[in-house]
């Protein structure tokens, strides 16, 4: 039984979450160089089962494409033509980060800690796959 993997795709950084073997619950992963992304999921679908990936699909509050919806896009289509065998499901992105800061604050993070925009990242991954799990549990 295989995992599901969220990517928060960036221009700099990415971020990543997965969930646990029964897909009840999402916790966070990495955040990774995106010049390396493809290179870092390849190396760990060769040491996990991923069943699907979650791809955080940039649009802005207005419901039109971010700037990054292109860059998400062409890096989805390279990941499908090199790994059919793993379906990947475009999930609105909008308010992760928004969120992510929230919840760092909420955790009683400190202003510096909150700063560092990988975590933001990651967390922003997570709270992506947390949400496209309780989408499908309704």
């Amino acid at each position: 039984m295989g995992r599901i993997l969220s990517i928060d795709y960036g221009k700099k950084r990415t971020g990543l979450a997965v969930t646990d073997p029964l897909k009840i619950i999402a916790g966070g992963l990495a955040t990774v160089p995106t010049y390396q992304l493809f290179e870092w999921l390849n190396a760990y679908i060769a040491r996990e089962e991923i069943e699907l990936i979650v791809m955080g699909e940039p649009w802005q509050t207005n419901g039109k494409p971010s700037e990054n919806l292109p860059r998400v896009r062409e890096f989805v289509a390279r990941w499908q033509k090199a790994h059919p065998e793993i379906p990947v499901a475009y999930y609105d992105e909008r308010f992760t980060s928004v969120l992510a800061h929230q919840a760092m604050i909420d955790g009683g993070l400190h202003r510096k800690a909150r700063q560092n925009k990988a975590l933001v990242d990651e967390i922003s991954a997570t709270i992506l796959l947390q949400s496209f799990l309780e989408s499908k549990r309704k």
